[in-house]
């Protein structure tokens, strides 16, 4: 018989979601942020606070960019692609404490919260179907 209450405190230990992960940054709690999409993606928004390192680039970069040790949450377009699982497995390779944001950036966007472009941060209305942004 699997032990279901063992599934999920394992799988809450490497996943979060946008709603944890901007109360995470609110209270000011030490992780980086990561956006793994493309460029054009990044600038066509991204959550703010967030750093930019592509999926492809993060063995090559993050060791240099972000200090040994340091949490890590990634994030990719939305539950629709596993480009953020690949990231978080990168991560996790090179040592670093990694989460998933699940929902990724789309999941961000459409719960309310910070969005910021080459134009500035904005937060767009809550999808009344994810909740409400706090």
């Amino acid at each position: 018989m699997i032990d279901a209450a063992a599934h999920f405190r394992a799988k809450l230990a490497v996943e979060t979601d946008p709603a944890d992960t901007y109360a995470a940054q609110r209270a000011g709690e030490a992780f980086v942020l990561v956006d793994t999409r493309s460029r054009a993606a990044w600038d066509q928004g991204h959550a703010e606070g967030a750093v930019h390192l592509p999926t492809r680039e993060i063995a090559e970069r993050a060791v240099s960019e972000i200090p040994a040790g340091t949490a890590v949450v990634v994030y990719c377009w939305s539950p629709g692609c596993n480009g953020g699982d690949k990231a978080a497995l990168a991560f996790a390779e090179l040592g670093y404490p990694v989460k998933l944001m699940i929902g990724g950036f789309e999941y961000w966007k459409r719960e309310g919260y910070p969005v910021a472009t080459a134009h500035g941060v904005s937060a767009g209305p809550v999808d009344p179907l994810t909740g409400v942004a706090g």
